[in-house]
């Protein structure tokens, strides 16, 4: 499955940073379109875009890969999002999708709002992810891609847990602990499209 690569091997026990993990090709050419869009609308000329195309090739790591489109667009809109920091929501919305790494351990707050988490691009800095919620009058959505397990240890009080996720018993572990109250959790893949009776 591409979205889940082994994790890096590495001599240390630390784990590896979200911007230690190797870069590839797909995640270039992520970056190579945000390059070419500033080029043809004047945010860098020809030479700064030979230079940062230069340097997308030599690129190893995706940490390297996201400073070339640092000045170009604002965090949200990041073809690569390497940073861990916590999903918090208060009376609003959020959502993190595309390509971006999922930390070892992290954590999500939605307080009176609904989050949802789209992993079906991300990348899992491990095997094993400890998603730590706390969720009040709240909703937060999980969206996997199969293969992907879902464990839900979480305490619910008056509110709902949900996986949808179809069991898979050799895939990377995605373990939801914390609290629901007053809200729910829901864990679910995908819909696969729909065969077409008239296609060929």
């Amino acid at each position: 499955m591409d979205s889940f690569p082994p994790p890096v091997t590495r001599n240390s026990a630390r784990p590896p940073r979200p911007g230690e993990l190797r870069a590839g090709d797909a995640d270039r050419d992520r970056v190579a379109a945000v390059l070419s869009d500033a080029l043809a609308d004047g945010r860098l000329d020809h030479d700064e875009h030979e230079e940062r195309i230069q340097a997308l090739y030599q690129a190893r790591t995706l940490g390297e890969l996201t400073a070339l489109t640092a000045d170009l667009l604002p965090p949200e809109a990041q073809p690569l999002r390497t940073d861990d920091g916590p999903v918090m929501a208060f009376f609003g919305s959020q959502e993190r999708s595309g390509r971006w790494v999922v930390p070892t351990r992290f954590s999500a707050t939605a307080i009176c709002a609904n989050v949802t988490l789209d992993l079906r691009e991300a990348l899992l800095q491990s095997g094993h992810v400890t998603l730590q919620v706390t969720v009040m009058a709240a909703t937060l959505t999980l969206i996997v891609p199969e293969g992907v397990r879902i464990e839900m240890p979480a305490s619910a009080i008056m509110g709902g847990k949900k996986n949808q996720v179809p069991p898979s018993p050799d895939g990377p572990v995605i373990e939801i602990t914390g609290l629901v109250t007053l809200g729910s959790i829901v864990a679910k893949s995908p819909k696969r499209p729909r065969r077409s009776w008239f296609r060929r």
